[in-house]
């Protein structure tokens, strides 16, 4: 839905020289923004928007696919568009890619068929209990560019940070990229601490970070929503939705509900489509593309926005 905003973010608007520009990425928006960070940002985002689309992985009839099916053909083609070109990647002028991942720790650290979803029950638990909590199960590691540190501590949470090099790039972004039960862990990513790796969204479904320590500049986060949520477990606490001091910074781009209600079936394109529309393939294609045709205007009226120089109202994050 994102990705006519990103192309002119990335593709037009920050391609000349500049400052240096971090881009912090979980889940598939570490493969947008690794994409981001290709000579060329526009075609490459275009690509990715198509792989996305008409992704289809070979099943039974009437049956989901498996695991195995899904992390081994998901995986095929983020080493295809990505492990070729880490060098590219890693070498933009301005951008610096930062992937975060979630490790697994104690019954998670390897997966299993009964330890994962043992696992993930208790790293509910303690996570109902707090954030913190739940980094006695699942571990923030985050793979960064070496050229530049994050401009912020990552003090909120048990985490790790190791460096992000050609040679890991592709199955960094394949494990933030893992969503538990849909896909495969990938174990031992080169370069990180043993273990189970998985979607970087689990322990940070939104990036809520500490951006407010930054000594300066802004964050710019285009979203699909205007609430940060911390972690993907966080979802079901509304409490822990609202903003806080630490996102005093953040300039967060999100449509209005009104725009989401006007989309096929009055909703974002999400996971839940794959089981939604079954075999139906080109159904679900039809509507996800007819998401990204709408998401153009996003695209349009930041690039007249930003170009005019004209003042705009911003409401404070809820």
């Amino acid at each position: 839905m994102l990705n006519p905003l990103d192309r002119f973010i990335f593709g037009h608007w920050l391609r000349d020289a500049g400052p240096t520009v971090h881009l912090l990425g979980a889940s598939i928006g570490s493969w947008r923004l690794a994409s981001a960070c290709l000579p060329d940002a526009d075609a490459a985002l275009a690509t990715l928007a198509e792989d996305y689309i008409t992704q289809h992985y070979e099943h039974e009839p009437g049956r989901p696919p498996t695991k195995r099916q899904v992390s081994e053909t998901f995986g095929h083609t983020v080493n295809a568009r990505l492990g070729v070109c880490a060098d590219q990647v890693l070498s933009h002028p301005r951008f610096r890619l930062h992937v975060f991942t979630s490790r697994g720790r104690h019954l998670l650290g390897r997966e299993g068929r009964w330890r994962t979803p043992l696992g993930y029950a208790a790293a509910f638990v303690a996570n109902a209990a707090s954030r913190r909590a739940l980094g006695g199960w699942i571990e923030r590691v985050v793979f960064s560019d070496p050229r530049d540190a994050l401009p912020f501590a990552l003090s909120d949470y048990p985490s790790r940070v190791c460096t992000l090099t050609p040679a890991n790039l592709a199955p960094a972004v394949l494990a933030s990229c893992s969503i538990p039960f849909w896909l495969d862990a990938v174990h031992d990513v080169p370069g990180g601490p043993r273990g189970a790796y998985w979607d970087g969204g689990i322990t940070d479904y939104h990036l809520h970070l500490g951006y407010a320590a930054m000594k300066d500049g802004l964050v710019l986060y285009p979203h699909f929503q205007p609430q940060v949520v911390p972690g993907w477990l966080d979802k079901a606490w509304k409490r822990r939705h609202r903003a806080t001091p630490l996102l005093d910074n953040v300039v967060v781009l999100a449509p209005t509900p009104e725009w989401v209600a006007s989309l096929p079936n009055g909703k974002l394109p999400d996971r839940a489509d794959f089981k939604t529309y079954g075999d139906d393939l080109a159904g679900r294609v039809r509507v996800w593309r007819r998401a990204v045709d709408e998401s153009r205007r996003l695209a349009d009226e930041f690039a007249e926005l930003v170009t005019s120089g004209r003042g705009v109202d911003a409401a404070a994050l809820a």
